[in-house]
């Protein structure tokens, strides 16, 4: 069986089962008796152990059959949850994740047995499980005996079905009836059932079936159900092949008499009497030859799993129509229009690029729990490590982002928390002398704010030593000591995001090897976003992370710069200013002006992009003032167009360098504009 076209699926649930895993696993942690964490946690164990069986990934299947094992005895009450036994789970999950990485890498997942792992869990088992799990299966077992082994003869035979069976008993075929027991411990009976039903398919044809095929794909049924079925093959083959499916308890099987059917029909309505399940269950029989046929199951989950490149290619096909209803606007306006229609024309097109485009973003747009659920996990280990007591608070899990953006804020967010938990947070000695609660407490809060998401990080740490970051950044020769003495505590903190700048006194596998800050920053401005950093010594510090919701297609201002047309995202603007050349002053030889009381630098566009301004020294300014983070800059253009909905359009790697511009888009007269980003101006 070629089971490649399945790995994709594979993955997708695998990481869903191990994102759920290390919650609940930390939950148990909080709550060891808690009925429904331990089921759930065996119930994530027993489909990851039954999906890596059947895609023949033997090592993950060994390990998820022994951590199973231990929530089976957990489940019984006869093994308690203790701390030990947790850290232990925890190195399952890595060693879990492990395999899932090299599956995604390789599709194989290696050769580490992680036998030692295995012996772990084994060992927990010893003291109080293993002895009696035998007697529970015979407990098991003896329970299937207690009612009539042969149940198919309480099955109501249809006249349709009395048909079938009578012209195959006169073509020659045998007829039998089979009883199949899944095992009590079985969590995904539907699915062993579905098993049985395609190993009995290929000895023989199933007839009857009861409980109804639709109420075993749908579980209502126990631990038993059986068949009528026509086969030219002897019984014992058949039940050899249903045996074959694992987690069977037992299966029984004989021939089946047609001439008894009526008679057996009559007296399966009186069994019905005494028997409160049967009637319902012999209702919905009949109806048997029919549902093999039509199966109508309702839908019930409302999710789609779709590849983010085909995503890719219908953004990019509103792209395009976006495009072009900016060439139909540029006709209407340079022909000065060719009457009403044509307007209303536009108009329908607008609206319809901007629904198509509105839903293709709500598609792309995940919710950012998929990445920060790994965090309580990673501070839990963090606390350990560096034995520090700590605790993080998360807020706005929900909140929405572009799946690509989704994909890369991790490592980022990663950083900045172990950060928190490694320089943030002091010794616990140091807060209780300071009056701090003992435990540490890092928070990570998600919002949405405008077109922008904010996730901060913040602890109530020690804060950041200016006066600590200034002598470090001295002596690694970052800066002199005189541009040390004329830094703001603002700009002496965003030395942080040096390449290779550490203020760690020891290096440890935590942080404390320059790397971290520098890849933040860069990462998350890739990502058109931006990072800035609150503190106060002693109380401790908040990063703040703001990033575009969409990466695709932005309100943009349209302006001309000696002739060529450029865009600055509308996100970043702040206002439009006419200042005339005698209001410009020089401070520390840069051009500024005084605006309103601040004191904002100007950015003359001409002369950064190395094109000569079509305007005279004399003539009006036109400032166009941004804001990143907390500056403000003005950027002085030569005339303004408007403000237009704009396609992104990478430049691709060769011009990746250019940090000044970001992208360029096409225009409705075919021309291409470049897109300018006003935090690399600033």
């Amino acid at each position: 069986m070629d089971v490649n076209q399945y790995l994709e699926i594979f993955l997708d649930e695998t990481k869903e089962h191990l994102e759920s895993l290390n919650t609940q696993i930390l939950s148990l942690e909080q709550e060891p008796e808690n009925v429904d964490t331990i089921n759930e946690i065996f119930r994530a164990a027993h489909s990851m152990k039954g999906m890596a069986g059947t895609m023949g990934y033997k090592r993950m299947q060994a390990l998820t059959h022994d951590m199973e094992n231990v929530f089976s005895e957990i489940r019984n009450g006869s093994m308690k949850v203790n701390s030990n036994l947790i850290d232990t789970l925890f190195q399952c999950l890595d060693a879990l994740e492990e395999y899932t990485d090299n599956i995604q890498q390789t599709a194989d997942e290696g050769t580490n047995d992680n036998q030692q792992l295995i012996n772990m869990l084994n060992a927990f088992l010893k003291p109080g499980g293993k002895e009696q799990a035998p007697a529970k299966e015979s407990g098991a077992a003896a329970k299937t005996e207690d009612g009539p082994a042969e149940k198919w003869m309480d099955i109501k035979i249809g006249e349709s079905e009395q048909l079938v069976l009578s012209t195959a008993k006169s073509q020659g075929k045998n007829i039998y009836g089979l009883t199949v027991y899944v095992q009590e411990s079985c969590l995904l009976k539907a699915a062993r059932a579905f098993l049985v039903y395609k190993a009995v398919e290929e000895k023989a044809e199933i007839i009857v079936c009861n409980p109804p095929a639709q109420d075993i794909e749908d579980e209502k049924f126990d631990l038993d159900f059986s068949l009528i079925v026509v086969s030219e093959c002897d019984i014992e083959d058949i039940l050899q092949a249903t045996r074959s499916v694992s987690e069977i308890e037992k299966v029984v099987g004989a021939a089946y008499e047609v001439e008894e059917a009526v008679a057996e029909k009559q007296s399966t309505e009186r069994a019905a009497e005494t028997k409160p399940a049967a009637p319902a269950q012999a209702q919905s029989a009949p109806a048997k030859a029919n549902e093999k046929k039509t199966p109508g199951k309702p839908v019930v989950n409302r999710t789609v799993r779709v590849d983010i490149e085909k995503l890719d290619v219908l953004m990019n096909l509103v792209s395009e129509l976006i495009i072009a209803k900016n060439s139909l606007v540029s006709a209407s306006s340079t022909e000065g229009g060719t009457g009403r229609g044509f307007n209303e024309q536009i108009e329908y097109l607008e609206g319809v690029t901007t629904n198509l485009h509105e839903s293709v973003m709500k598609v792309r747009m995940v919710p950012i729990e998929s990445v920060v659920s790994k965090f309580p996990r990673m501070i839990r280990d963090l606390s350990k490590k560096l034995d520090k007591k700590m605790e993080l608070y998360m807020s706005g899990e929900e909140t929405e982002l572009d799946r690509t953006v989704v994909d890369e804020i991790g490592d980022p967010l990663m950083h900045l928390l172990r950060n928190a938990a490694d320089h943030g947070l002091e010794s616990t000695e140091l807060r209780l002398q300071r009056g701090k609660p003992e435990v540490g407490s890092i928070f990570l809060d998600a919002y949405q704010d405008g077109n922008n998401v904010v996730i901060e990080v913040r602890d109530d740490g020690n804060g950041i030593d200016v006066e600590g970051v200034k002598n470090k950044a001295i002596e690694r020769g970052v800066i002199t000591p005189e541009q040390g003495d004329n830094m703001s505590e603002k700009d002496i903190i965003n030395l942080l995001f040096h390449a290779g700048f550490s203020t760690a006194k020891k290096i440890s596998d935590v942080s404390g090897r320059g790397v971290g800050l520098d890849v933040v920053k860069s990462k998350i401005e890739s990502l058109s976003g931006e990072v800035e950093v609150k503190s106060r010594l002693g109380e401790g510090s908040t990063w703040i992370v703001r990033l575009p919701l969409t990466l695709a297609i932005i309100q943009a201002l349209m302006v001309t710069v000696g002739g060529e047309k450029y865009a600055i995202s509308l996100g970043g603007i702040q206002t439009l200013e006419d200042i005339s050349p005698s209001e410009v002053k020089l401070v520390q030889n840069r051009e500024v002006i005084n605006l309103r009381g601040s004191v904002i630098p100007l950015i003359r566009l001409s002369k950064e992009l190395d094109i000569e301004s079509s305007k005279s020294p004399e003539d009006n300014l036109i400032v166009v003032i941004v804001k990143k983070g907390e500056k403000l800059a003005g950027l002085v253009i030569d005339e303004l167009m408007g403000q237009q909905e704009i396609v992104i359009k990478s430049l691709g790697k060769y011009i990746s360098k250019c940090k000044i511009i970001s992208g360029a888009t096409i225009l409705g007269d075919g021309e291409v504009a470049l897109i300018l980003d006003a935090n690399a101006l600033i």
